[in-house]
């Protein structure tokens, strides 16, 4: 897990000239830039792919940027795609993920522009960079930074999913004694609630969704407080009311993860959505319809303190993210 800290990450950028075009430049807790386009705003992103099961590297690639374009209310449209090895990666490696990306690419009726393929030395496992793009118009523009004080809180698909799915590829003998035989094949299947887009679109769909961020490294604690943050709002939330899948729980007392731990643990796919408490109605509807799990946690508050709840206790919302993934996912335990 290897993102900057918020003040590590602010300095870095401290040195980027403003420019008007820019709607959205380059912030903490913002996935996606924005730029003026002809009369709409171009969203953008770019997201690298490394030490992920062959079998899913080219759809991954694809799906991690796109995402982030889908949440901002854009529909991914065009991409530029860089392949990179080591000097050991055979053509066949390249080939592969390649008929991967493309597939991912008819899926979501997206375009490659260009790219770069090679080797280097200095490289000892394949990367993938991929910059995804679409355009939104400006007034459906949706950013982390849109919350209001009294929308609902949505969580759309559970929490640490991407944790059980991932422990059940890359440490398939530990899961099957964990989970069994058939469970582990069945989480191996579920690859595809790591990406975003078609939730991301659906929600766009709907008037009255401020604001969407997504739970990756560092889970629901850095999401909510990123959104916060940006939103300049404060939120209250009930512990109770978070989804968390039953394999997600017996990896918790598996490896004893904390609640701050749980509420850390990196969940790719899953969606924390800031909506008018008047359409909450219409985003559970079209949710169920999707068979899309959606529980609302709470609310954002003009307050700004950050409150978790916990039974009858209200204790301070976690500020820093412990996420569990790289622990978990150690081959050394």
């Amino acid at each position: 897990m290897g993102k900057l800290t918020n003040e590590e990450l602010k300095k870095l950028l401290s040195c980027i000239k403003k420019d008007h075009r820019v709607i959205v430049p380059p912030s903490p807790g913002f996935d996606s830039g924005v730029h003026k386009l002809q009369g709409k705003y171009l969203v953008i992103s770019t997201d690298p792919c490394i030490n992920v099961p062959l079998k899913w590297f080219g759809w991954l690639l694809i799906h991690y940027a796109a995402s982030d374009v889908a949440l901002f209310g854009a529909k991914p449209e065009f991409c530029t795609i860089n392949l990179l090895g080591p000097p050991s990666t055979k053509p066949k490696t390249f080939q592969k993920i390649m008929q991967q990306t493309c597939l991912a690419i008819d899926e979501l009726q997206m375009t490659i522009v260009t790219g770069h393929t090679g080797t280097y030395t200095g490289l000892s496992t394949p990367i993938g960079v991929c910059t995804a793009y679409g355009t939104v118009e400006r007034n459906k523009l949706i950013t982390p930074g849109g919350a209001e004080p009294g929308d609902c809180i949505y969580c759309i698909k559970p929490l640490g999913l991407e944790v059980a799915v991932n422990f059940a590829l890359t440490r398939r003998l530990k899961a099957k004694g964990i989970f069994g035989v058939q469970k582990t094949r069945e989480l191996e299947k579920l690859v595809p609630m790591q990406s975003c887009v078609r939730e991301a679109l659906l929600l766009t769909g709907i008037g009255g969704v401020h604001a969407m961020h997504d739970a990756t490294e560092g889970g629901l604690t850095t999401a909510l407080n990123e959104m916060a943050e940006a939103s300049k709002a404060g939120f209250r939330i009930d512990f109770d009311r978070i989804p968390i899948c039953k394999e997600v729980q017996t990896l918790r007392k598996q490896f004893k993860l904390s609640d701050e731990q749980l509420l850390s643990m990196s969940s790719t796919g899953t969606i924390l959505a800031s909506v008018s408490p008047k359409e909450k109605e219409k985003v559970e509807t079209i949710m169920n319809r999707n068979n899309i799990q959606a529980k609302v946690l709470g609310v954002f508050t003009k307050s700004m303190q950050r409150i978790l709840v916990q039974g009858r206790e209200k204790i301070p919302f976690p500020i820093k993210a412990d996420d569990p993934y790289a622990r978990i996912l150690s081959e050394k335990i």
